[in-house]
Order: C-alpha cells, then sequence, then structure tokens
C-alpha cells in the first residue's frame, strides 16, 4: 500500500508582496507623474502656437490621461495573483455564524 503524502509549501521571503504603505507610494507616485504630464499638456495647448494636429494631440492627453492616471492607480500590483492560493490550506473556513466583524 503507497502512502501518498501532501508537499508542504515553502515560501520564501522574495514572495512576499510589498507592503501597503510602499504600494500606495507608488500608485500615487505614478497618479501625480501622469497627471503632471496632462497638466503640461493642457499648457501647452492654450500657450504654444502649434498646428492644429499639434493642439488636438496636446488636447486629447489633458482629457484621456486622468482616465489612464485612475485606472493605473486602481490597478492591482503587476505579476501578483487577485486572489490568495487557498488550494494547500490547512485552516478551515470560516463558520458561517462568525463571518461578520464584530459577530
Amino acid at each position: 500500500m503507497k502512502v501518498w503524502h501532501k508537499r508542504q509549501v515553502v515560501h520564501r521571503v522574495t514572495d512576499a508582496q510589498p507592503s501597503l504603505s510602499e504600494d500606495i507610494g507608488k500608485r500615487e507616485k505614478s497618479y501625480f507623474i501622469k497627471m503632471g504630464i496632462r497638466l503640461a499638456c493642457l499648457i501647452l495647448a492654450f500657450a504654444v502656437p502649434a498646428p492644429l494636429p499639434v493642439r488636438l494631440l496636446l488636447f486629447a492627453g489633458a482629457i484621456f490621461l486622468p482616465y489612464v492616471a485612475v485606472i493605473g492607480a486602481n490597478a492591482p500590483p503587476r505579476g501578483k495573483s487577485i486572489a490568495p492560493d487557498v488550494t494547500e490550506s490547512d485552516q478551515s473556513e470560516i463558520p458561517l455564524h462568525r463571518r461578520e466583524i464584530g459577530s
């Protein structure tokens, strides 16, 4: 008779996700850079006497960069799974009567 053993999952420090404050700092930095570029596009579109196609490109940047900045700031970190891997968990599920905070 063969006995099958579960393989124990070994976690490494390099597998750890960055801290919440570090992740928020990176997202804020990216957001402010994109919004700075947007502000520059807006100022240049009004201040620089450029041909119409260039001005339209600058206006398009000023209009669409806020959307890109917000989507980028709210996106999950790259290369990381959104849902935790619970396939090999030794923990049992939280009972239904204990799922609420403060119960």
